[in-house]
């Protein structure tokens, strides 16, 4: 299996840190993109380097870099998730600006209609915002609200984490028992 992975500057750093790791751990061929905001706020929240989060990766690309190979739509890929995403991003997404690697390759999950999952983290969101979502719900994304639940009873943060990453691997088809699922 092949996984774009996506970082941009939103708050949830740690959300990548942890599906990265899993993807990892199940020999999934990621291929990472880290914006240069994603690369502030990682340092703001957590004191890792970019350097730590590529290793974790098969292949590592500068979002500046639109020459990569994973920038066209000829590179067979499973799906992509931008985890955690900016509302920046999901405007250039749905307006197809694809000025940047991030958004050339989630342009073209949307046109080959290949899986693309959005994590996004803000909170609240604005009317244009909610607009912008539903409408790239429409044209095929995944909209993740990165929402961890409560149902498991967590007892840390890495609980939380932890459900997040199980549902956007359940989102890319990648089997895992990361989180405790609902029973009744």
């Amino acid at each position: 299996m092949r996984i774009i992975v996506a970082i941009t500057g939103a708050s949830g750093t740690n959300y990548a840190i942890s599906l990265l790791k899993e993807l990892k751990k199940q020999k999934i061929e990621v291929h990472l993109i880290i914006s240069e905001w994603a690369s502030e706020v990682l340092k703001e929240e957590t004191n890792k380097k970019t350097s730590e989060l590529k290793k974790l990766a098969y292949k590592n690309y500068s979002n500046t870099n639109l020459a990569a190979s994973i920038s066209s739509s000829s590179f067979l890929v499973d799906g992509m998730i931008i985890i955690p995403s900016t509302i920046k991003t999901v405007s250039e997404i749905l307006h197809a600006h694809t000025s940047t690697l991030i958004t050339r390759c989630a342009d073209n999950m949307l046109k080959t209609k290949k899986t693309l999952v959005i994590g996004i983290r803000e909170t609240p969101l604005s009317g244009p915002t909610l607009e912008n979502l539903w409408k790239l719900s429409v044209y095929g994304a995944i909209i993740f609200p990165l929402s961890p639940a409560f149902y498991h009873k967590p007892k840390k943060i890495s609980d939380l984490e932890e459900f997040i990453v199980g549902k956007a691997l359940d989102l890319l088809g990648v089997k895992n028992n990361t989180f405790n699922r609902w029973k009744n």
